[in-house]
């Protein structure tokens, strides 16, 4: 996770990026993966792929693992878990970004999302 976090720390100030945007893509990121880790079962050892790009109006990022299959446009929100917390994250996610796509290939889970800028 702290990994992930400092690369789309590191793409943020390299595009410099408006704050907003930038914590936007920093709780996009940790929250998908906190979700394939805790939920996506991937196998022990597989890496979990981002790729940053800046485009007129929007960043993409693309993340890829190796957990079960997963299409958020098809998850339904069940609401937070206010027990154990958490729960409203992919929520979060669909609110900021337009998923662009989402593929199940290879045994991997490619997802391509827009965050618009701010």
């Amino acid at each position: 996770m702290r990994r992930a976090l400092d690369l789309a720390r590191a793409f943020a100030a390299g595009g410099a990026l408006e704050v907003q945007t930038a914590d936007r893509l920093g709780i996009v990121v940790e929250e998908w993966i906190a979700n394939v880790v805790e939920h996506g079962a991937p196998p022990p050892g597989s890496r979990i792929g981002l790729r940053f790009v800046r485009k007129t109006g929007w960043v993409g990022l693309s993340l890829t693992d190796a957990g079960r299959p997963f299409d958020p446009r098809e998850a339904c929100f069940e609401g937070p878990n206010v027990e154990r917390g958490g729960g409203a994250g992919l929520e979060l996610i669909r609110a900021w970004c337009r998923i662009a796509d989402y593929r199940r290939r290879k045994g991997r889970n490619r997802l391509v999302l827009e965050l618009a800028l701010a």
